[in-house]
């Protein structure tokens, strides 16, 4: 073997199997040691040259070729083209394997097949040669893929990175509108708060005014039997004067008749003020159960006495407002009505409601001076297999079609300004739906009256 594969190997192998496997990034150790076997492979075949032998060129050209194995084993699994190298320098090893082993040790013979082990070394070299480019193009191709690859990483690095800063000014635009709607929070949940103060002042109002109604007519309720006690006092006092009178003549002139007369009447009286006082102080127990604050229990209630109490109640508290003001009241209670159990005071109070109602339509209709009004208000009674109904019915100014769906809506009136709160049909309607699971409706003509019917279950 003369120098010139060796230096080959040395010359071009070397080079291109570190830039092909990459070993000053992979294998730091390995490229180091392949750069320091180039220059002492370059030093030993020019002291060849110079000494003119030719026993130096084997050893380092199968070294050269061992030395470059050792990396491309290695990597082998880290580097696909690795093995192709491998491929590549183990045939050009063995085909000058052979050739150095036949030219030492059977000579005639390789003398004789001269041209056999040329071919081969060449068909090796060939090869070899071959599968380099292979490799090459396989190195460049996984080059540009890998760069490819970069520039695919690098643009989604890219991409994130705006994707980041888009995040960060969503984040903060999000905390920015947080801020906002926790500022707008607040001043709702403010303003709820005062809704619900100036709810419960209006409600309170409603009661008031209620109240007010209701004190106007226990007053002129209790105002009858006070006259007539009275009236009966006043007399049975003048009786007594009279008695007196005829006791101090002398016994001769005394007309006993008319001192029996006297007491008989005087007894009378007294029975008179005893069954008007008793009136009076039970409109006042009455009444005191009715307003006082009820302690939401139910008890066992008369509808009918209730209904017809509160009317009363309602029409003589009107008339203390409006001298002028009068109306017809008729009513139909079904003497079948059992006592159903209600809150008494609550149930009291939607039926004021109902009734105040009708009474103020009628009489807003009777300042009209519409001919021939008879303003009239009705409240029944009537039970059927799973119901009692009471009704309150009125031929006053009726409700327009446009308004009636939310009649029952809190804070809605049909009454002037600061003669309604618009809760007392709301509270009404809360009363006996929620309260005591029943149902109110209301059937209204405008110009012809309306009709509020409450159903509550047996």
């Amino acid at each position: 073997m003369n120098f010139l594969p060796p230096f080959m190997v040395a010359f071009f192998l070397l080079p291109f199997v570190q830039k092909f496997l990459q070993t000053k990034e992979r294998l730091p150790e390995w490229d180091q040691r392949l750069k320091y076997a180039r220059f002492v492979a370059f030093g030993l075949l020019a002291v060849e040259v110079i000494s003119d032998t030719d026993f130096i060129s084997p050893p380092v050209f199968f070294g050269l070729l061992m030395l470059v194995s050792v990396p491309a084993y290695i990597l082998r699994a880290q580097v696909s083209n690795a093995r192709l190298l491998l491929w590549m320098i183990g045939p050009l090893g063995l085909a000058f394997l052979i050739d150095n082993l036949a030219d030492y040790w059977v000579h005639t013979f390789y003398k004789e097949h001269d041209n056999f082990f040329g071919s081969l070394k060449g068909i090796a070299m060939t090869a070899s040669f071959i599968l380099a480019l292979v490799a090459r193009n396989q190195q460049k191709t996984f080059d540009k893929a890998l760069k490819e690859e970069r520039t695919k990483r690098e643009q989604e690095e890219e991409a994130n990175r705006i994707l980041e800063l888009k995040k960060l000014d969503l984040e903060t635009q999000v905390a920015e509108r947080t801020a906002e709607i926790l500022q707008q929070k607040e001043e709702l949940q403010n303003a709820l708060d005062n809704l619900k103060a100036t709810q419960e002042q209006l409600i309170q109002s409603e009661k008031l005014a209620s109240l007010g109604e209701l004190t106007a007519g226990i007053a002129h309720e209790i105002q009858n039997p006070l006259n007539f006690v009275n009236n009966f006092s006043e007399v049975s006092v003048e009786l007594l004067d009279e008695l007196k009178g005829e006791r101090a003549r002398a016994q001769a002139d005394r007309d006993e008749g008319l001192e029996d007369e006297i007491l008989n009447d005087i007894v009378q009286n007294l029975q008179k003020i005893n069954h008007h006082g008793k009136r009076a102080a039970s409109i006042v127990t009455g009444m005191l159960q009715h307003s006082r604050a009820g302690s939401g229990k139910k008890e066992l209630t008369d509808l009918n006495a209730l209904a017809d109490e509160y009317l009363r109640l309602s029409y003589h508290g009107l008339r203390a407002k409006d001298k002028s003001f009068n109306a017809k009241i008729v009513t139909d209670f079904d003497p079948d009505m059992p006592k159903t159990e209600v809150v008494s005071q609550d149930m009291g109070r939607v039926f004021l409601n109902l009734i105040n109602n009708a009474f103020y339509a009628v009489q807003k209709k009777s300042q009209s001076e519409i001919a021939n009004y008879d303003p009239t208000v009705w409240v029944s009674s009537k039970k059927t297999a799973d119901e009692l109904i009471v009704s309150v019915k009125d031929n006053g100014t009726g409700i327009p079609e446009e308004v009636q769906s939310k009649i029952f809506q809190p804070f809605f009136t049909t009454k002037p300004t600061g003669q309604g709160t618009g809760l007392g049909l709301s509270l009404a309607y809360d009363i006996v739906t929620k309260g005591h699971g029943g149902t109110m409706e209301m059937e209204s003509v405008e110009g012809e009256g309306t009709t509020f019917v409450v159903s509550l279950p047996v």
